[in-house]
This record gives C-alpha cells, sequence and structure tokens, in this order.
C-alpha cells in the first residue's frame, strides 16, 4: 500500500484517509477545504488501497453492482494502517468515503486507536453490516456519519437500503453514548465528494 502525506506532518492531530486513484486527483483540494472548514493544522496520511473491492470489506460478499465482488482484506488493511498509529502525543482519525467510510466504521469498532471516524456516504448498504454495527461494541468516541438525500433513491435493490441502514447505524451508536452527527447532503453518491469528507473529518477534529 502506498501512503503519501499532506499538511503538516509534525501537527499532534493525524487524519488517516484510504483511497484509490479517483481520490488522489481531488485529494490537495480536499485537504485546502479540511483547513478552511476546520481551522486548525493537521497531518493527513492517505492508504491507496491495492483492490478497493476487496481491501475494505470485511467480509466477502457477492456483486450488487458491475460484476464486482467484495472481498475480505479489511483485516489485513487494518493491521497495515495501525503501524501508523501510536506515536505519543498524537491524536488519529480514520476517514474516507464510500467503502473507506465503511472500511472506518468497521475499523472503530475494533480498535480505540482512532478518536474519531469520519464516515462521508459510507456505503452501510453492505450485505450484514448494520447488524454487526448494532451487534458489537464501538471503540472510537465520536463518529460523524453523512448520507446524500437521493442516494436511497437509487433502482438498485441493496444500495437503496442504505438510508435505512444509516439511520438504524446512527441510532445504535447514539443509544452506546457515542458523540454521533448524521448529516444529509443535497445529491446522490457521486456529488461533492471531496466537500463531503472534508466536512467529515472537519466535524470530528472539532468535536474530539
Amino acid at each position: 500500500m502506498q501512503i503519501n502525506e499532506y499538511g503538516k506532518p509534525d501537527s499532534p492531530l493525524v487524519l488517516i484517509q484510504p483511497v484509490d486513484d479517483h481520490d488522489l486527483a481531488w485529494i490537495e483540494i480536499e485537504a485546502g477545504w479540511i483547513k478552511e472548514y476546520a481551522g486548525m493544522d493537521f497531518g493527513l496520511l492517505t492508504v491507496k488501497t491495492d483492490d478497493w473491492f476487496s481491501d475494505l470489506t470485511p467480509w466477502r460478499a457477492t456483486a450488487v453492482f458491475g460484476g464486482m465482488e467484495f472481498g475480505d482484506g479489511a483485516e489485513k488493511t487494518l493491521e497495515e494502517i495501525l503501524k501508523l498509529t501510536g506515536e505519543a502525543g498524537k491524536r488519529y482519525i480514520l476517514g474516507g468515503y464510500s467503502l473507506a467510510g465503511l472500511f472506518a466504521l468497521w475499523a472503530g469498532s475494533r480498535t480505540d486507536a482512532f478518536a474519531g471516524v469520519a464516515a462521508a456516504s459510507p456505503s452501510v448498504w453492505y450485505p450484514d453490516f448494520a447488524e454487526y454495527m448494532n451487534g458489537h461494541d464501538f471503540k472510537a468516541r465520536h463518529v460523524y456519519l453523512s448520507l446524500g438525500d437521493r442516494e436511497e433513491k437509487t433502482r438498485n435493490p441493496v444500495m437503496a437500503t442504505v438510508g435505512n441502514r444509516i439511520r438504524e447505524i446512527y441510532a445504535s451508536l447514539e443509544a452506546k453514548g457515542i458523540d454521533c452527527c448524521l448529516e444529509w447532503n443535497e445529491g446522490n453518491h457521486f456529488r461533492d465528494p471531496d466537500l463531503r469528507t472534508a466536512g467529515a473529518f472537519a466535524w470530528v477534529m472539532k468535536n474530539i
């Protein structure tokens, strides 16, 4: 996995974001929006996945679009990301967009290494994921969730469950005493991913 660094490397606040090539095309713009929204310095580490549909998903699932099967590589990815954490005096926030947001939520249930999770338009339609979240403790203490207001209006029957699933997860996190926000954005899943991700990180930064 390729690691790139943005922002201020010596900052005590470190953001970690799994990305693919598409994300990297606008990551510097995103970093600028994070700085504007949060009003504070940070370091940003991007972790480029080798296989977006396997590295970020915790268990195997059949394809729901485009014929792409999902793998079970999340555990290995988390092991690699945890090597980037643990420096004394630093706090870490894990976040991302789409499947990276799903991964961040899953990781937040697995380790207390992250002060918060920033999940922008996370793919919580993923089979059995809401049930997993409802049935497990959550270790990160601050969580931002967002969704586009048209994302649940897709014709894909699996992905159309995303609205109800994110509402369930939000309610479950609140019931567990997690400081949690659910924000609805205008548009479908593909609208303004840089702004949505920046807003997700900024909220957590200001609330941890």
